[in-house]
């Protein structure tokens, strides 16, 4: 195999870990509702998790992998300077905000990353414009209002249904239900942040399918960045499992105990309107941020009780670290791809 195809190939394996990174980055949005609640340990929560996002690869379909690889960036702009400037700017951003303990979105720095690369090489005539960005960015503020609002509407029901029931038994039983929640919100996240770096894998192999001419594995000679090969499948998945186990432990505590107190029923409706929301993503294959629908979830629980349950100045730091996450990621990837084609 030729050194540029080895190269190709070291550009997967950074792409394997951005998911590791996602996973990590992002294990708050599937374990810090149930491990703030007590019903399960950090450690058991993180393999609950991790289970769950690796079986969700193979339940959703690749919807979401397809708009990543194919609808946003002109695949004739694709090439391997690109997805590496993509990556580095999404995986450094992810970085920063972790270290800050800040709950941003790894799909829309990822997302960020890949545009501004892209753009940085040839302008902003790259990008499938409107295409697939218009329901990604509506979404930024769709995907948290619909969490928010179906949280909101399911405490209340759920709550006023209860009402004559014994406080200590409603904690028992949802302490139950919250772990079908939990697992049902975690393969949300997997089954659309993992497909996102499938996307981004697949967009790579059929930039540079001329390297691997008689490379003895088929999946590599691709038609097209609407074919997602199972190894691929399958990598990105114990990928995000991996990185889901190692936790994410600054953000889990920004997520889970700082922004309003959950009790086991207020977990079960924030993980539950999550799951619906992602769910709804997913099959449509819009990328959404796992981030932002739990934030807006756990928001809801706690305005159903009282606006003043939900602390807002660390929402309004979470909404700041939004609004700032693809076009910084994308301004750092920029600054790479000029980098690389110095160098490389």
């Amino acid at each position: 195999m030729s050194a540029a195809a080895l190269f190709v190939l070291a550009i997967v394996i950074i792409a394997l870990a951005f998911d590791f990174i996602n996973g990590f980055h992002d294990a708050a949005n599937s374990i810090a509702t149930v491990v703030s609640t007590r019903v399960l340990s950090p450690s058991a929560a993180v393999v609950w998790a991790a289970a769950f996002n690796f079986i969700a690869v193979f339940l959703f379909g690749t919807a979401v992998a397809k708009t990543l690889g194919s609808g946003l960036v002109v695949l004739s702009v694709v090439d391997h300077n690109v997805i590496l400037a993509g990556l580095f700017g999404a995986i450094v951003w992810d970085l920063i905000t972790w270290w800050l303990g800040l709950p941003t979105s790894s799909s829309h720095a990822i997302i960020g990353g890949y545009g501004g690369a892209a753009v940085a090489k040839a302008g902003f005539t790259a990008l499938l414009f409107p295409g697939k960005w218009v329901s990604t960015l509506v979404f930024i503020v769709i995907a948290p209002v619909m969490g928010l609002t179906i949280a909101l509407l399911l405490t209340v029901a759920l709550s006023w249904a209860l009402r004559r029931s014994l406080p200590r038994r409603v904690d028992r039983v949802f302490r139950v239900l919250q772990l079908g929640s939990a697992a049902a919100y975690s393969l949300g996240h997997g089954s659309n942040d993992a497909q996102k770096t499938m996307g981004i894998i697949v967009g790579l192999l059929v930039a540079e399918q001329q390297l691997f001419t008689g490379f003895p594995v088929q999946a590599f000679h691709l038609t097209d960045a609407t074919a997602i090969p199972l190894w691929v499948i399958v990598a990105c998945g114990v990928a995000m499992g991996v990185g889901t186990m190692s936790g994410g432990w600054r953000i889990v505590k920004t997520m889970g105990q700082r922004l309003t107190k959950l009790q086991p029923f207020g977990g079960f409706c924030a993980e539950t309107s999550g799951a619906i929301t992602l769910f709804v993503a997913s099959h449509f294959g819009i990328p959404v941020s796992t981030t932002h629908t739990i934030t807006g979830a756990i928001s809801g629980v706690g305005a159903a009780h009282r606006l003043s349950a939900v602390r807002w100045g660390v929402a309004g730091r979470i909404v700041w670290a939004w609004i700032l996450t693809i076009p910084a990621a994308a301004g750092i990837a920029g600054v790479a791809y000029l980098v690389l084609r110095a160098i490389i």
